[in-house]
């Protein structure tokens, strides 16, 4: 069953435009789909993720992982990492398990599905392939401003203001 709608746009083409810089991981490759262990149904698991080249001023970093085609007019956030001190240049697997250990201040927000951790790919049976954007905010200040209490969007929505740069990894996935 599909849910007859058009693809989402890049949500992140109708931001203004800031430098991009480089995102890898050992657990996804851009394009491509997601591992079984990143999809709920089969373990919930926050890709490794390394990055290089963030602009000059880079204090610290927001990561989010973000469905545009969930089938929602404000997609879904499947991950919410924010204050990561600025000198860490990745994560292992993992590190968006609930009560993960996180580097310095670092905290984690509620994703859409409610906890405040990683939440594995979802979508409605037989809909659309959904893309899920891993993003990396290079922000220039050493906090984002916010509490783990926000939400995704007011997380995003500071981001607006800070952001100096953005570096996306996108896996995809359907059920």
């Amino acid at each position: 069953m599909s849910l007859d709608r058009p693809v989402a746009p890049d949500p992140y083409a109708l931001l203004p435009v800031v430098p991009s810089f480089s995102v890898t991981s050992d657990d996804l490759t851009d394009g491509q789909p997601l591992k079984d262990d990143q999809v709920a149904a089969h373990g919930n698991t926050s890709p490794q993720l390394s990055w290089s080249g963030a602009p000059e001023g880079t204090k610290s970093y927001v990561i989010t992982c973000f469905d545009p085609d969930a089938p929602t007019p404000s997609g879904f956030w499947h991950w919410v990492l924010v204050d990561l001190p600025g000198d860490v240049t990745s994560l292992p697997t993992g590190a968006g398990a609930a009560g993960a250990a996180l580097p310095g201040t670092a905290f984690m927000c509620r994703n859409d599905g409610g906890p405040k951790a990683f939440m594995g790919a979802a979508p409605p049976p037989g809909d659309q392939v959904h893309r899920y954007q891993f993003v990396v905010h290079a922000v220039g200040e050493e906090t984002l401003g916010v509490d783990s209490d926000v939400s995704a969007a007011v997380v995003s929505f500071n981001l607006a203001f800070k952001t100096l740069g953005r570096a996306i990894l996108t896996g995809t996935y359907r059920h």
